[in-house]
């Protein structure tokens, strides 16, 4: 049932999409075409609004299905699944808007066994995950050729049971780690990379609200986290990155709180 074309008499259909890491316009043409179509958009909490105000036909109907991490009052998986179900299974098109791509660190597979279940078409259009915002608009290269052979996308839980294996593994790589959801934890995930990698000088860059107007980028290493990052609390979403790669950052970088683009400006004159 992966297509889009709508042969089942009183069905609609479902488009899984990804809107991209916060800036309005990195969306693709497929996603503005298929904002136009909707009837019915169930969308992430970290969806720029700016989208579909932009975008979405009138008289949409919004649904805000918001998840957040440590929050208690998330909307419970199940209900956004029926959500998504119960209005395509009233004849709309349904939009289920995620922030980011839909196949990095989101629930998509929760949603797709719901829709396959009902027998609904549906249809995938990916966006541009965090990672891939964050490095470009840092000016951080992740795998900058010379200081990285790879990069290796991960979440961080410190109440997860991670085996010694699994951190020997990670310090032991050339790659570039970029971790999702870690920054609350932040100084607990150096002091674990910091134990098995045996180096403290390894550059470590948190990146808040990536590719947006309110981006901060904050630099720090393994050995200053604890210190830099005491009692700081960074706004959501932000992304972690560790490796030499972040070195390149006070030399590329172009957007930022401090500094909206000027550098760039000034290598075009």
């Amino acid at each position: 049932m992966n297509n889009t074309n709508n042969d089942s008499p009183g069905k609609g259909k479902v488009i899984i999409a990804g809107a991209g890491p916060g800036d309005a316009e990195l969306i693709t043409i497929k996603l503005q075409k298929r904002l136009a179509e909707a009837d019915v958009i169930i969308c992430d909490r970290l969806v720029n609004p700016d989208i579909i105000t932009l975008n979405a036909k009138k008289g949409v109907l919004v649904l805000n299905a918001g998840k957040q991490g440590y929050n208690d009052a998330s909307i419970p998986q199940d209900e956004i699944n029926q959500l998504i179900v119960s209005h395509a299974l009233q004849g709309h098109t349904v939009l289920r808007l995620k922030g980011g791509d839909v196949a990095f660190f989101s629930n998509v597979l929760d949603e797709l066994y719901a829709i396959t279940a009902n027998e609904i078409p549906f249809e995938i259009i990916p966006g541009i995950t965090a990672a891939a915002g964050a490095s470009a608009y840092t000016g951080i290269p992740l795998t900058a050729r010379g200081f990285a052979q790879g990069v290796q996308w991960i979440t961080f839980n410190p109440s997860a049971n991670y085996r010694p294996e699994k951190w020997k593994y990670l310090a032991a790589t050339n790659d570039t780690l970029v971790f999702y959801m870690a920054s609350k934890n932040v100084i607990h995930l150096a002091e674990l990379l910091i134990r098995y990698m045996g180096k403290k000088d390894v550059g470590l860059a948190i990146v808040e609200q990536a590719t947006t107007p309110h981006q901060k980028v904050n630099i720090t290493t393994l050995k200053r986290c604890a210190v830099d990052f005491k009692d700081k609390q960074f706004s959501s979403p932000s992304l972690v990155i560790v490796g030499d790669v972040v070195n390149l950052y006070h030399q590329f970088k172009w957007f930022n709180g401090e500094n909206d683009g000027s550098l760039f400006k000034e290598l075009e004159k």
